[in-house]
């Protein structure tokens, strides 16, 4: 059961649009954006199992895992109910401008027995900021589905990079499995940013204004 239902996350396909809150008169740098990965860190990301992509428009990145799985029950380990990734993007933006993240849209599966959930959660900041808080999506048992979470940031609330400043943009990422009152001797529940047999990509969208 655990092969197919990971084979089934192959299906699920991300969609590099501009977010509400990056659409509209926002300005978008007319020049490609780089994004270097400075670090990754976590159990849900070992070396290697993490990619960042950018849209072809400059609105969106895609980080790309292919190793991130938390799971109770049968055949798992105690620390395995919890998974993290880290990750500290170095982003080379356009001369003029600076940019914040509008959104952000996960996507997985999860296979949840009856009694057992799961959580998702991530918070960002930049480089020398403050974190903002954990925003968390939480999902119940009995299910055994693809599922999906987005955070969205209010315009007014955008916290753009500094201008003139490079400094890495840092993503914290988590997943947990709580077994609940299932049965974990005879079950296994799991939440899973991964696929066996392709990726599962997380789309960050990103809102541009001109510097002074």
């Amino acid at each position: 059961m655990l092969l197919r239902a990971l084979a089934a996350t192959g299906i699920v396909a991300a969609s590099l649009t501009a977010s509400p809150a990056s659409a509209g008169t926002l300005p978008t740098p007319p020049d490609k954006i780089v994004i270097d990965v400075a670090t990754v860190n976590g159990s849900g990301c070992p070396a290697g199992t993490a990619a960042v992509a950018v849209s072809a428009d400059n609105t969106a990145f895609t980080v790309t895992y292919s190793s991130y799985l938390a799971q109770v029950g049968v055949g798992s380990k105690p620390t395995d109910f919890r998974k993290n990734c880290q990750l500290s993007l170095v982003v080379h933006v356009p001369q003029g401008f600076t940019y914040a993240i509008a959104s952000a849209d996960y996507r997985g599966f999860a296979h949840l027995e009856k009694g057992a959930s799961g959580t998702q959660r991530a918070n960002y900041y930049f480089q020398g900021q403050a974190q903002t808080a954990y925003q968390n999506h939480r999902f119940n048992g009995p299910t055994d589905d693809n599922w999906q979470a987005t955070d969205v940031v209010d315009v007014a609330a955008l916290v753009y990079a500094p201008c003139g400043e490079q400094r890495n943009f840092n993503i914290n990422t988590e997943l947990r499995v709580s077994a609940g009152n299932s049965d974990t001797s005879h079950t296994t529940s799991f939440m899973t940013m991964d696929s066996t047999d392709g990726d599962i990509n997380t789309v960050y969208h990103m809102a541009w204004k001109h510097c002074p």
